[in-house]
């Protein structure tokens, strides 16, 4: 099996987000209450929101892909300070979660991998996820929800 993280945005961004009240596109981020019916997935923390938490929502500035690729995702973030994801070889618990996922790799040059593109339950993700790192032209992997296509997690190789 092939060593990989999945990566949480930076501490930095989500402080930035929360102090500021400003996403990366300027907008003002918008408080919105988790419900029970769920679909409140924090980026920092890779958790999914407890019903009753006040998330923040905001425009997020994916770090890769760059070039044609690139695209603003909008996320959620716990309004709370929480600690940031820093698990090895464990798919994030938001993407477990997740009903229907999108996993999206792509080359040293940021050029998407449409042969190792999948979409699949957030439970079966596992097999998409690893031919993808296993192939080697594959530098990153993007792991977004299927439907409205927000980034859950960036995921890399963890090297030795």
């Amino acid at each position: 099996m092939t060593r990989f993280r999945c990566v949480a945005i930076a501490t930095e961004t989500a402080d930035r987000f929360r102090d500021s009240g400003i996403d990366d596109r300027g907008n003002r981020v918008r408080k919105v209450v988790a419900t029970a019916s769920g679909g409140f997935p924090c980026r920092h923390c890779l958790q999914l929101a407890v019903p009753g938490e006040t998330m923040l929502l905001g425009s997020y500035d994916l770090p890769q892909p760059r070039g044609i690729y690139w695209t603003p995702s909008p996320i959620f973030l716990h309004e709370a300070d929480c600690p940031r994801h820093e698990v090895i070889n464990e798919i994030a618990p938001i993407v477990r979660a997740n009903p229907l996922v999108s996993v999206r790799a792509y080359d040293a040059e940021h050029q998407c991998l449409y042969d190792l593109g999948r979409v699949c339950s957030g439970e079966d993700v596992g097999d998409p996820l690893q031919r993808a790192l296993t192939d080697l032209r594959t530098r990153f992997v993007n792991i977004h929800t299927a439907r409205p296509g927000c980034l859950l997690s960036l995921v890399e190789r963890v090297r030795d």
